[in-house]
């Protein structure tokens, strides 16, 4: 007979290296078939609802890391609320719509004139749909559960049906109207622009002061003196109409270098030295009210510059004397309206200049800074040109400079609800609080959004128009698309005349022949992501309104988040959702954002192939994603080692019960030795930090540092590295050994659990190796957490017992680096203890020399003299010696009763007795 065959070796069917990448999707084949993602359903249903609602991501190639890191989340969120009593359907969607979408078809060498715009729509939602496919499958391959076979799509008739009936209600408030004001405006796109799609980027800008003449000075200011103003967009000077000076600043005239200008007091010195003036000298003060309707000569055209009081010229730069062009900047629009100015804005959709910009016409605008520039130094209005760097808005999808251009536009009013949404930003719940001051701010601030885009892919304003131009937008005419759409689509719009869509036999005053025409503007992408809480919390019976939970990355509060809200508080008068939590985004080691033309990328794709999306699922679970998370390979394949770690772990643990049958060998926590107890105590503290720390504080890098402690510190250093002399060397059926099989099941079946939402696919399959009733893991529910009785003094026995145990280990390490032992096992330790030491020491009821992984332990009497060789601590000394006697051939410990078994003279006193007990053949015969 082996000397093995004697020892209680953990063997198990459970695989030491998880081979993730060919597993996981077994696994999630077998799910489907099985149904598991419905069968959780099922089990939910009757329980109070958790509804995260899903923000569509842009149907557009395969998903990156960021996408991972925002699936993955909602997926660890939804699986935990699914198995703490919740029903947690949930329903993935993709935002559809677009001009990436157009670029990529003309990438692809599509030619849009060549077809009707339905042809070009059609092969656009055809692209989107691959799309849709190519993303599902990604996502699915992380392990996502959710209804992926009836997604909502922003493209589908029943989608846009609902967005068309948003739009209708806010328009039947009173919200909706066409106005003519200055917008972001992308060249690049040939699109206006909502402020959720501009980003910022430096730019080198000139920097000018201009020289404008007084032509009409009230009496006031004589025809040879000049204001000046300070811009830095040169192109806009074709625009201008005005000039702003503020009411309550003190204005100048003054004498430089010969001639006469105009400026604010508080800016003289800046700007002599800004322009280079030598000899100044002030000739006159004059308040800003009383500049009021001046007139200046315009620097290069035969037309007046009216000077206007507006509250929106500061002192912070310039002259306090602002160039005003109302077609070209929001403040300047407001106060040339309040003057009855023209809108004028000489450019056209691609940036060019039209024929109301005489001498430019025909140049881009941007080409015509130097032309301007030029003009003005050749008509003496030229004071100073300078260049500067600075942030100026991008079109963030071309990544191109945008500009301010007046163009007709339809419009939702903010300001006749923002009081509404800000009240209702103040009532959701803000698990990131910094978050509710951020969109709270940009609510209050933000101007009337521009909906309307002149695309081609996207969902069409519902607007008609009569034959003197009125626009039509009722109820009954709106409703009326909304049916058909939700029957055909929305590509019907520009496959039928605008009668034909009209509600049979609709007639209006303004059309007296009965002739219509229909918008050909689409609407604001942000607009259709915006109504999913209308057309998929209310459109779906499985969902909700308002939605538990909005989880996003933290651009999305100029976007999803502020869009959202706002709709929802336009037609329902409450937020769309209940709480909302963002993320951070994913950055290279360097904190540069993850691009391809940086080469930093990582993609899950590849990641999943080679380690598997347990992986990235656990990495997930590591970081704060609260802020940026900086990532790169070397993190993930150290993430991989910790998954080793937790994996051997529980291969240990299943390796170590695969004799034990909980209802038959399981041990009642009361009649568990100490240390058993202790271990329940901290898997009970463990689940309870889990869930009320972890899952229900969305803290997932809380879940993954109690797991990992738990596993490397109270588990493999500990409790599973002395037990190997209990399970392995004591019989089968030996009471420690069950009360330590007890407690490894438990935390089995405990941890398999906690980290199911995180770890699906392993968890799964520990779970195939477990004597559990549920099939599986995932129809299973998380484990609950109690008080046990006498917990804190169990609980202040073994602390005290962890602080010898340390100085036991450090007393240990020191004799190792002076070569008296190698192993532990061939040392002997003899402490000197305290009193209440000796007291803790005496309350053991496991045996002290197995609890320190040594063979001798002797404890002296209170008092005793402690010799030169022991390491003093401050209530105990230990000293290390070699231990004395043989080294037993089965348990590997060194005893001085080796050899005292007359039969079995290679082992100690202990193993024999084990072996002649359940081995008889082995005392007879011996061992090979």
């Amino acid at each position: 007979m082996k000397m093995k065959e004697t020892l209680q070796l953990g063997k198990t069917d459970f695989p030491m290296r998880g081979n993730l990448p060919i597993r996981e999707e077994e696994w999630q084949k077998e799910w489907e078939e099985k149904q598991i993602y419905e069968k959780r359903q099922k089990l939910n249903e009757g329980k109070p609802s958790f509804i995260l609602h899903d923000g569509p991501p842009y149907a557009n190639g395969n998903i990156h890391l960021g996408h991972a890191l925002n699936k993955i989340s909602k997926d660890i969120i939804v699986r935990s609320k699914s198995m703490s009593g919740f029903r947690a359907p949930y329903v993935p969607g993709w935002d559809t719509h677009g001009l990436p979408i157009e670029q990529v078809l003309t990438n692809k060498g599509v030619n849009r004139k060549e077809m009707s715009r339905a042809e070009y729509l059609k092969k656009c939602e055809e692209y989107a749909l691959t799309q849709v496919d190519t993303q599902r499958a990604d996502f699915k391959r992380l392990g996502v559960a959710g209804e992926w076979d009836n997604p909502y799509v922003t493209l589908t008739p029943d989608y846009e049906a609902a967005q068309i009936r948003v739009f209708g209600k806010m328009a039947e408030k009173g919200y909706i109207y066409k106005g003519l004001k200055p917008i972001y405006w992308s060249p690049s796109s040939e699109s206006s622009l909502a402020e959720a799609e501009i980003e910022y980027k430096d730019v080198k800008s000139a920097s000018i002061y201009v020289a404008f003449p007084v032509k009409d000075g009230k009496g006031k200011l004589e025809s040879d003196t000049s204001f000046v103003i300070w811009t830095t967009t040169p192109w806009t000077l074709p625009a201008n109409l005005g000039i702003s000076v503020n009411p309550d600043y003190k204005y100048l005239v003054v004498e430089a270098d010969g001639k006469k200008f105009v400026v604010a007091k508080d800016l003289l010195a800046t700007v002599k030295e800004a322009i280079g003036w030598e000899a100044v000298e002030t000739l006159a003060e004059i308040a800003g009210a009383d500049l009021e309707n001046m007139t200046a000569q315009h620097p290069f055209y035969d037309r007046d510059s009216l000077v206007m009081l507006g509250d929106h010229v500061t002192l912070d730069a310039g002259t306090g004397l602002v160039h005003t062009a109302p077609g070209h900047g929001e403040d300047d629009y407001l106060v040339g309206k309040r003057y009855n100015l023209e809108i004028l804005s000489p450019v056209d959709n691609r940036g060019i200049f039209t024929a109301e910009a005489p001498g430019f016409e025909g140049i881009f605008y941007d080409k015509a800074n130097p032309m301007i520039t030029e003009l003005l130094e050749e008509k003496g209005a030229l004071l100073k040109l300078d260049f500067f760097t600075h942030s100026y808005p991008h079109d963030w999808r071309t990544k191109k400079p945008v500009i301010f251009r007046a163009t007709p536009q339809w419009f939702a009013s903010i300001d006749k609800f923002r009081e509404n949404i800000l009240s209702e930003v103040e009532k959701v719940e803000w698990i990131l609080p910094w978050g509710k001051t951020r969109l709270y701010n940009m609510v209050r601030d933000r101007g009337d959004w521009v909906i309307s885009r002149q695309r081609a892919w996207g969902v069409p304003l519902p607007i008609f128009y009569a034959e003197n131009g009125e626009p039509i937008l009722t109820p009954e005419t709106i409703e009326h698309v909304a049916d058909i759409f939700a029957k055909e689509g929305s590509r019907v719009w520009f496959e039928r005349e605008a009668k034909e869509l009209l509600p049979l036999g609709f007639t209006h005053e303004g059309s007296p022949n009965g002739q219509f025409t229909k918008e050909n503007d689409i609407m604001d992408v942000w607009f259709d992501s915006g109504s999913s809480h209308e057309a998929v919390l209310r459109g779906r019976d499985n969902l909700s309104f308002p939605a538990d939970m909005y989880l996003e990355g933290s651009d999305q509060y100029r976007g999803w988040f502020n869009s959202s809200i706002t709709t929802s508080v336009a037609i329902n008068g409450v937020a769309p959702y209940k709480a909302v939590l963002s993320q951070g985004f994913t950055l290279d080691p360097q904190g540069r954002k993850q691009s391809k033309s940086l080469g930093n990328t990582i993609e899950p794709g590849k990641v999943m192939k080679q380690m598997g999306a347990d992986i990235l699922r656990l990495w997930v679970a590591s970081v704060d994603y609260e802020s940026d998370v900086r990532v790169d390979m070397n993190t993930l394949n150290q993430i991989s080692e910790v998954y080793r770690k937790i994996r051997n772990t529980m291969r240990f643990l299943l390796a170590n019960t695969t004799d034990f049958i909980p209802a038959e060998h399981g041990i009642k926590y009361d009649d568990l030795r100490s240390v058993d107890k202790y271990m329940m105590v901290r898997l009970n503290q463990v689940t309870k930090q889990i869930r009320e720390k972890g899952y229900d504080k969305y803290s997932f890098s809380t879940i993954y540092k109690t797991v990992v402690n738990f596993c490397t510190n109270d588990l493999s250093s500990f409790y599973l590295d002395f037990a190997k002399d209990v399970v392995y060397i004591e019989a089968e059926d030996n009471a420690e050994r069950r009360c330590m099989q007890t407690v490894f099941y438990e935390t089995l079946v405990t941890l398999t659990k906690l980290l199911t939402p995180i770890l699906p696919h392993t968890s799964e399959e520990i779970w195939s190796h477990l004597k559990e009733e549920e099939e599986y893991v995932q129809l299973a529910e998380l484990p609950g957490y109690q008080e046990f009785p006498n917990q804190a003094e169990l609980m202040d026995m073994w602390d005290a017992f962890m602080d010898l145990r340390d100085n036991a280990l450090k007393t240990l390490e020191e004799a190792r680096n002076e070569k008296l032992i190698g192993k532990s096992f061939e040392a002997k330790l003899t402490i000197f203890p305290s009193e209440p030491v000796k007291v803790l020491i005496n309350a053991l009821d496991a045996k002290l020399d197995q609890l320190l992984i040594v063979s001798q332990v002797a404890v002296t009497a209170v008092g005793t003299e402690v010799p030169a060789g022991a390491h003093s601590f401050n209530d105990m000394a230990i000293l290390v010696e070699k231990a004395t006697g043989e080294t037993c051939d089965r348990c590997r410990a060194v005893k001085a009763d080796v050899g005292s078994h007359e039969k079995l003279p290679t082992l100690c006193h202990r193993c024999a007795e084990i072996v002649e007990a359940n081995f008889p053949e082995a005392v007879a015969e011996g061992f090979e």
